[in-house]
C-alpha cells in the first residue's frame, strides 16, 4: 500500500510518500517539502498570526493534492512544537480541519522522542544494544535511550535550532557575547535533564538524526547524500568543536555555501551546532552515527504496527 506522512514542523511542511507492506521496510517513493517557518509567524502573545494560518491551510491542501496524485491510500498528518506551543493552537487545528478536512494530530515532545527512537532502532537493529538518540529540530531537542523498541527514557527540551536563533541572536553573524551566553544556557539546560537518561546505563551506540545533524556531519566531512542512505556517516565531537568558531564568524549566506547546507537552514546552523556539541559533551559522546530515518519514519512504522493484516489486502 502507498502511505503519505505529512509533517508540520517549525521549519517546514513535509510530505513523505512511501510504499509499505507487512514485514518490509517503508520504501520512499516521493518527497515534497516547503519552507513555512511557522514558528516565525508567532506574535508577541505566542499565537500563530493569520498569515501563518492561511499559509498552513494552503500547504496542507497542496500536500493532499500531491498525495492523491501519487496514489496515497491514506495520509498520516501531524504537527510538532510550533503548533503544540502556540497559544491559539486549537484555533489553528480547527482552521486546517475546516478548509482541508485534515485533522492534524499534535505530538507531545516525549512522543516525538519515542517515535524517533523507534525509527532508529528499526534502522540499526538489535545489535546496537542500548541506544542513545539525539534529534535537533526547529523548536526542540529530543533525547531518548533504551534497549528495546520503546525507550527507557524519552524527553524533549526547548532547544531547537530555529527557536534559539530567533531568541538569542540579534545579528548575522551574532556578537561573540551572544554566542557565549547561548552556550551557557544550552549546557545548563541539557545538564539539568541528563540524569533522567544516564541513570538507565551507559549506551552502546550513539546516534544523531534529522536535518541539523546530517548537515553538521556533512560540514565535518561526511559523505554527501548523493552516495545513498547506506553509507556510514558520523559526526565527531572534536571536529564539531573546531567548526563552531568558524560558523560563528560566518554570515548565513556564507554558511549556505558549505557542503550540504541549504540557504533556508543556514541561519540556524550555528545554534544547532552549539546544541549538538553540548549534548555530545555532557553525555560524553565522542562520535555519533547519523541515522537516515527519523520522526516521519517512526510515525509510519508505528502506524503499520497497529494495522490489521486485512488492511494490507
Amino acid at each position: 500500500m502507498r502511505l503519505g506522512v505529512l509533517d508540520v514542523g517549525s521549519n517546514t511542511v513535509h510530505l513523505l510518500v512511501v510504499d509499505a507492506r507487512p514485514g518490509a521496510r517503508p520504501l520512499p517513493a516521493y518527497s515534497h517539502k516547503t519552507d513555512l517557518r511557522l514558528a516565525e509567524h508567532l506574535d508577541d502573545a505566542g499565537a500563530i498570526a493569520p498569515v501563518g494560518i492561511h499559509a498552513l491551510q494552503r500547504l496542507v491542501a497542496e500536500a493532499l493534492e500531491i498525495g492523491e496524485d501519487k496514489g496515497c491510500e491514506s495520509i498520516l498528518a501531524f504537527a510538532t512544537s510550533a503548533v503544540r506551543e502556540a497559544t491559539n493552537g486549537e484555533e489553528v487545528l480547527g482552521a486546517v480541519a475546516r478548509t482541508t478536512g485534515v485533522d492534524l494530530g499534535v505530538l507531545t515532545g516525549d512522543q516525538e522522542a519515542t517515535l524517533t527512537f523507534l525509527a532508529v532502532r528499526r534502522w540499526f537493529g538489535w545489535s546496537s544494544r542500548r541506544l542513545l538518540v539525539f534529534d535537533i529540530g526547529g523548536g526542540s531537542l529530543e533525547v531518548a535511550a533504551g534497549v528495546d523498541e520503546d525507550p527507557d527514557a524519552a524527553l524533549s527540551v526547548p532547544l531547537g535550532a530555529g527557536r534559539l536563533t530567533r531568541t538569542w541572536f540579534s545579528a548575522d553573524p551574532p556578537p561573540r557575547e551572544e554566542v557565549k551566553a547561548l552556550r551557557r544556557h544550552v549546557r545548563a539546560e541539557i545538564a539539568r535533564h541528563a540524569g533522567q537518561v544516564l541513570r538507565f546505563g551507559t549506551p552502546d551506540h550513539m546516534v544523531g538524526t534529522s536535518k541539523t545533524f546530517r548537515q553538521l556531519a556533512r560540514v565535518c566531512g561526511a559523505a554527501p547524500s548523493a552516495e545513498g542512505p547506506y553509507v556510514k556517516r558520523t559526526l565527531q565531537r572534536t571536529l564539531l568543536h573546531q567548526w563552531i568558531p568558524k560558523l560563528a564568524a560566518m554570515p548565513s549566506q556564507e554558511r549556505a555555501d558549505l557542503p550540504g547546507v541549504s540557504l533556508g537552514r543556514a541561519p540556524q546552523l550555528l545554534a544547532g551546532a552549539i546544541v549538538a556539541e553540548a549534548a555530545m559533551d555532557i553525555f560524553e559522546v565522542d562520535e555519533l552515527e547519523i541515522c537516515p530515518w527519523a520522526l516521519r519514519e517512526g510515525v509510519i512504522l508505528r502506524h503499520l504496527d497497529t494495522m490489521e493484516p486485512e488492511d494490507f489486502a
